[in-house]
């Protein structure tokens, strides 16, 4: 099979496409021929290791201190089950699946095993392959705002970021649940987020969105670009902030605001609850993707021997949502 390994950190021309052997199922896996992934934001990440100081040290004991112990990244897939193992009682040969692995990566590929009992399902007959693979991205969009701010109709949210893979789902997930929606990005993106149902939207290249004098009930910092402190203003009473990304500071604000006050820090890393808990969170998406509730925004395509220019593209940090890898079907 062919696949894109990572031997060594560096920029994205150390990503080498190889011939490797087709990996075999095990009696509780599922081999799926992948027929997309994505490059998400972490990736060039993972590949170049720019991680904050604050979690370099553990993360690069967990992904390999010389060299990368994973050397096929790529965490989210899409593809047709091509082999089964002897325990598996949910799929069987043919089914169009998708799910995410955030442990063992590889999806850079065009076979990779999953347990049955992960973070798998069966791929909404509305959409394809390549609209089926960033569902998964959408996890935090629904753990953030559904279960942890607990959000409900007519209340205020801000998506800081709100034109990128994650900001975008937020933003649709938010107006499912009937909150009125202010979009922060750029001028470009501005239609776009609109599109998406943001009733206001406001360009960070023009104006400061922490100094308005409007206030919210949540405001999600998808790009964590901000900080509570610099947010606290905009929150009303019992409003919350959430981060997606854990900076030194978040970790902080959360500690501090845990003890005092009425306005709250949060963070939930998402890819962190337990498997079960992340399927719950998968069945809901997959309803609202099947009732036209939540569309995946798609920037750019790449077959797989362009994951350089791919890995290039995202790490300029400007992507529109999501950058899709495709892989020939056969």
């Amino acid at each position: 099979m062919k696949a894109v390994i990572c031997t060594k950190y560096g920029p994205p021309e150390v990503l080498q496409l190889k011939e490797l052997p087709k990996p075999v199922p095990k009696d509780n896996e599922v081999l799926i021929k992948v027929f997309a992934t994505t490059v998400a934001c972490e990736d060039p990440l993972i590949r170049s290791f720019t991680f904050s100081p604050l979690f370099w040290l553990p993360l690069r004991i967990a992904f390999g201190l010389i060299n990368p112990k994973k050397p096929i990244l790529g965490s989210e897939l899409a593809g047709e089950v091509e082999a089964v193992g002897k325990d598996i009682r949910r799929y069987k040969i043919g089914d169009q699946i998708f799910g995410v692995d955030l442990k063992g990566l590889g999806a850079y590929a065009e076979y990779k095993c999953l347990p049955e009992e992960g973070v798998l399902a069966i791929k909404p007959a509305n959409v394809t392959y390549e609209e089926a693979v960033p569902i998964c991205g959408a996890l935090a969009a629904l753990n953030i705002l559904m279960d942890k701010a607990n959000i409900q109709s007519g209340q205020k949210v801000l998506i800081n970021g709100a034109s990128g893979n994650l900001g975008t789902a937020s933003v649709q997930v938010a107006k499912y649940f009937g909150a009125e929606v202010t979009g922060v990005c750029s001028t470009t993106n501005l239609k776009l987020v609109k599109s998406l149902g943001a009733d206001k939207v406001i360009d960070y290249t023009k104006e400061d969105f922490t100094k308005s004098s409007n206030t919210y009930d949540i405001i999600f910092d998808v790009v964590s670009n901000s900080s509570f402190s610099r947010c606290k203003s905009l929150l009303k009473r019992n409003g919350v902030y959430f981060s997606a990304v854990p900076r030194l500071i978040t970790l902080l604000e959360v500690l501090w605001t845990s003890k005092i006050g009425n306005k709250k820090a949060k963070f939930s890393a998402t890819g962190l609850r337990p498997i079960p808990e992340r399927m719950v969170l998968l069945k809901k998406l997959i309803e609202l993707v099947e009732d036209g509730k939540i569309k995946t925004v798609i920037d750019r395509t790449y077959p797989l021997e362009q994951i350089v220019e791919a890995h290039k593209y995202v790490e300029k940090g400007h992507k529109k949502g999501n950058v899709i890898i495709t892989m020939q079907r056969t």
